[in-house]
């Protein structure tokens, strides 16, 4: 039977859905624990869940309340994981009371979580908050979680940088480095989404945090492969759902509000229109 279908047996009508997207209008907690009790596994998980912060779709919770909310979908996730999948999980930071002003989440999850952390990559973006009393923060964690630590998906050439300050330099006669690129290393120097009048990235939705598309490119290709079942908990805007169909990957996600849920369904029906479009017209795509 068809992958996504079994999930749709287990969760019902989405929301949205296409031939490699399904959106679940749905608590990531329920949805979760449906798919648990389906016995589904997927393959991969990509996705930011709310900081506690006071971002508008999200309520503040009492510090010690949202690491046990975050670990309990956490250990959720990695009971419907394959034996070989992952987990990539951006989180940034928050205040402790009395402890800490900005407080890397990772530091009081990363231990907590039933999965293997394979390593720390550090996003580091040039626009953000302008603080005044203490550094502007210009970077964002992504714990790269697995469910095995010596059988798991690392697609390295697919990732590489080309950008090779020596590309030509030999050793014994031979090239030194890849032709593909470096290693990316894990420190990803990707731009933010920006908003406003005079600065507002192409990509942007209505959405007030959202995923770079380069960003959830880079983790997509390095660490699921085709056809895989990649799961975003907190959809968001839908970035994770488009990098994959971009990119022959099969992709669920759960959705908390309906009005971000149409967001992501018109987003995804706009790239399907236009993709039509060029299918329909080449020539009008050529570039000259």
């Amino acid at each position: 039977m068809d992958k996504l279908k079994l999930i749709q047996n287990a969760l019902g009508e989405p929301y949205y859905s296409n031939d490699s997207v399904f959106i679940y209008n749905m608590d990531c907690l329920k949805g979760l624990k449906m798919l648990k009790h389906a016995g589904i596994k997927i393959d991969a998980t990509i996705t930011s869940p709310p900081y506690n912060i006071g971002k508008e779709y999200e309520k503040v919770m009492p510090v010690n309340s949202f690491v046990n909310w975050l670990v309990e979908i956490s250990n959720d996730i990695y009971d419907i994981t394959k034996a070989d999948g992952c987990y990539l999980l951006n989180v940034g930071y928050l205040e402790v009371p009395k402890k800490g002003r900005a407080v890397p989440i990772t530091y009081l999850v990363w231990d907590k979580i039933k999965f293997y952390l394979n390593q720390e990559i550090i996003w580091n973006y040039g626009a953000g908050v302008a603080a005044k009393h203490y550094l502007s923060p210009r970077n964002e964690k992504i714990l790269w979680y697995l469910k095995d630590d010596e059988n798991y998906t690392f697609n390295l050439d697919d990732i590489r940088d080309p950008d090779v300050k020596y590309p030509n330099q030999k050793k014994k006669g031979k090239l030194r480095c890849n032709t593909l690129g470096k290693n990316p290393s894990d420190v990803w120097q990707i731009a933010k989404v920006t908003s406003g009048a005079n600065r507002s990235s192409e990509e942007r939705t209505s959405h007030p945090a959202q995923f770079p598309v380069d960003l959830i490119t880079r983790m997509v290709m390095g660490f699921t492969n085709k056809g895989d079942i990649v799961l975003d908990p907190f959809m968001g805007s839908g970035t994770t759902a488009e990098v994959c169909m971009n990119n022959n990957r099969l992709s669920v996600g759960f959705e908390i509000r309906e009005d971000y849920c149409q967001t992501i369904a018109d987003r995804l029906e706009s790239i399907i229109k236009a993709e039509s479009v060029k299918a329909i017209s080449p020539t009008l795509f050529q570039v000259v």
